[in-house]
């Protein structure tokens, strides 16, 4: 049996994107065979940087340029910089599972699969910036995703309701808009791939709904109390609408949550 933890591991520290991926799809198999173990005492080192290729540069999101579909530089820049969310998503996925314990065996296989679905989704991505001539790591781009991963390390709590629930629900949000640019500007293959990615993203937002509450359950905390107690300590001011109501209820947001992020 492999152990579940040292996969995880394999997968954060891989710095090809294409390795990553590969690993990535290996170990999703070797879990749905039952070839994984969950050993606890696997060493738990310090959260760090995960492994990612020299490029793309990573830059403060104040010093990234616009990236608008009208020109054939910012349409490019556009798809690069959704590819490098779901790059990022995948290291996110694997932390989820090598970061916190003692998780139930459905836990590891939800962000597993997530993880897969991930590399799945810069996969296709990484393709179609390659038939427009360009390359993941051409543009610069910002690790805002993984310095939340780094802010709750220390809580599996914490890491579900502001990760999935908060930064990757943003994309519910903002997907249907771009959908409607680039297919102003006749890029049907980038809408075509978008849709897989907002279907997709609707099921990992609700994991991470779904393991927050059983955290909130398992510590006796209200979970709609505790998931606006945290915006506030984490996220005041950083939200802003509009919301894309219909996916994030179907992701597992109640309307007293969707009201607490309008008050935000």
């Amino acid at each position: 049996m492999q152990n579940l933890f040292e996969t995880a591991d394999q997968c954060l520290q891989a710095k090809d994107p294409d390795n990553k991926c590969e690993l990535t799809r290996a170990g999703y198999e070797a879990w749905q065979a039952g070839e994984l173990a969950h050993d606890p005492d696997y060493e738990l080192l310090p959260i760090g940087e995960p492994g990612r290729p020299d490029r793309p540069q990573l830059v403060a999101p104040r010093d990234l340029r616009p990236r608008k579909p009208g020109s054939e530089a910012g349409h490019a820049a556009l798809i690069h910089s959704i590819a490098h969310i779901e790059f990022n998503a995948i290291n996110l996925a694997w932390d989820a599972v090598y970061r916190f314990r003692d998780m139930p065996d459905d836990y590891y296989g939800d962000w597993i699969r997530v993880a897969k679905e991930e590399a799945y989704h810069f996969g296709l991505l990484r393709e179609h910036l390659r038939s427009m001539g360009h390359e993941y790591g051409d543009f610069p781009a910002h690790n805002g995703l993984w310095e939340m991963a780094q802010k709750t390390a220390f809580d599996g709590m914490v890491r579900m309701a502001l990760v999935p629930r908060v930064l990757e629900a943003r994309g519910l949000d903002v997907t249907p808009g771009m959908m409607k640019r680039l297919e102003q500007q006749g890029d049907h293959r980038a809408v075509e791939i978008l849709d897989i990615i907002l279907r997709d993203e609707i099921g990992h937002v609700e994991v991470g709904t779904r393991w927050f509450r059983y955290h909130c359950e398992k510590r006796g905390l209200d979970p709609e109390l505790t998931f606006a107690k945290l915006l506030k300590e984490y996220m005041n001011g950083v939200l802003r609408g509009p919301f894309h109501y219909e996916a994030r209820r179907q992701a597992g947001f109640t309307d007293s949550e969707m009201k607490i992020l309008e008050n935000q």
